[in-house]
């Protein structure tokens, strides 16, 4: 199966984070592909770089359709997944659904670790958008300006672990999620340190996606996630417009 992962910040450095980790988890006969977003922001943490985020990910889908049969939106608070989910006819996985999903399966109350305060209540709507904020235990996050997105978990080692740690002692959380792709590959080196399950959102949506393709339940061709309705359009990159006609 080819599987195309989508990072929808313009920071290489993450990327290759992403990429690292998707490997590490991805089945042997599962072939990844990267692309990072052409444009847009390095890091996503508002409403606002969400949606630019979301259409640069679906302007790197669009160049690349018909070369994968699994698209991971590759962000926490899952920029455009819903409007990408209409768009193509193959799964369509974002890293907080499918991080949330894990977490559900490992326990009832989940705290969510981030690296910026800024990010927290678009991550709470995100968490109520999939049903789940009464077993949202608390978010916790980094207050101190990040010196580069791509260091995040060396600049921060200590003070990740410790909020992981305060998330299950004094807010009761039975998982932890380490949100955000710049923190992909913290729950390996969380694991023994913290005594409750770790969720990491790249290697739960390299799983989630793989166990939808092996389903094989087929794509919307009526309800709300069906394709868009032919219509027409301006200005829209050329690979776009091709999946709208």
């Amino acid at each position: 199966m080819n599987i195309l992962i989508v990072n929808p910040n313009i920071s290489e450095s993450v990327s290759d984070l992403i990429y690292a980790e998707a490997k590490r988890t991805a089945s042997p006969d599962t072939h990844l592909t990267m692309a990072t977003a052409s444009f847009g922001v390095a890091y996503i943490e508002t409403r606002f770089e969400a949606l630019v985020g979301g259409y640069a990910t679906a302007c790197a889908a669009a160049e690349r359709a018909g070369t994968f049969d699994g698209l991971i939106v590759a962000a926490f608070g899952d920029p455009g997944l819903a409007g990408i989910k209409e768009l193509f006819d193959v799964p369509v996985v974002g890293m907080t659904e499918a991080a949330l999903a894990s977490a559900c399966l490992l326990g009832q109350r989940f705290s969510i670790i981030a690296i910026s305060h800024r990010i927290e209540a678009w991550y709470r709507e995100c968490v109520a958008a999939n049903g789940l904020a009464s077993r949202l235990a608390s978010i916790r996050s980094l207050q101190s300006p990040l010196r580069d997105i791509g260091s995040v978990q060396q600049d921060h080692t200590r003070a990740l672990e410790d909020m992981s740690l305060r998330a299950v002692r004094e807010d009761g959380a039975d998982v932890i999620i380490v949100a955000g792709a710049p923190l992909a590959g913290l729950a390996r080196a969380l694991q023994g340190k913290i005594p409750v399950p770790v969720v990491d959102g790249v290697s739960s949506a390299v799983r989630h996606c793989e166990s939808l393709l092996a389903l094989r339940a087929g794509h919307s061709q009526e309800g709300s996630f069906a394709r868009p309705p032919r219509k027409p359009n301006s200005g829209l990159p050329a690979a776009l417009a091709s999946l709208l006609a």
